[in-house]
């Protein structure tokens, strides 16, 4: 377990952290594509899941993170003003990378090099639910089959 990991396994186990004691877990979408946010809220809204905030612009993103604190942070990569991969500033925050790029080997050992927890594609809304139920459950979400250096 690298030193991320342990941190994250650390903050995990706070209680109240990540919906803990009946708590939602709270959630921030970023996203400039509008349909892409309400697509993403009417998926990752449920029983014990809350979208608390959403942003447009990679500034807005970060003023929100640094603000709000959320559980975990779904980041578009390719944001107006900041490009996603400058978003992993918090370690109390789960960031998740979203990409409309197929996930190269190189792609995800940069995001974990920059603190995400894990990327998937924006292919298929389904994916990005199982990638959140998979960071809130195990931490990390990177395909070490497919990516053996991530």
């Amino acid at each position: 377990m690298d030193n991320a990991d342990a941190t994250w396994t650390q903050w995990r186990s706070l209680p109240g952290f990540l919906g803990g004691k009946g708590m939602p877990v709270r959630i921030l979408i970023a996203d400039d594509d509008v349909s892409i946010r309400y697509l993403l809220r009417r998926i990752l809204e449920r029983p014990g899941w809350e979208v608390c905030r959403e942003a447009a612009t990679g500034n807005d993103a970060v003023a929100k993170i640094k603000q709000l604190a959320p559980d975990m942070a779904i980041i578009d990569l390719a944001m107006p003003d900041k490009n996603g991969m400058i978003f992993a500033i918090s370690p109390l925050t789960a960031m998740l990378l979203l990409t409309v790029q197929e996930v190269s080997g190189e792609l995800a050992r940069t995001a974990r090099e920059a603190g995400f927890r894990g990327v998937v594609t924006k292919g298929s809304g389904r994916e990005v639910a199982m990638a959140v139920e998979t960071l809130l459950d195990k931490g990390t979400l990177f395909d070490v089959e497919k990516f053996p250096h991530a």
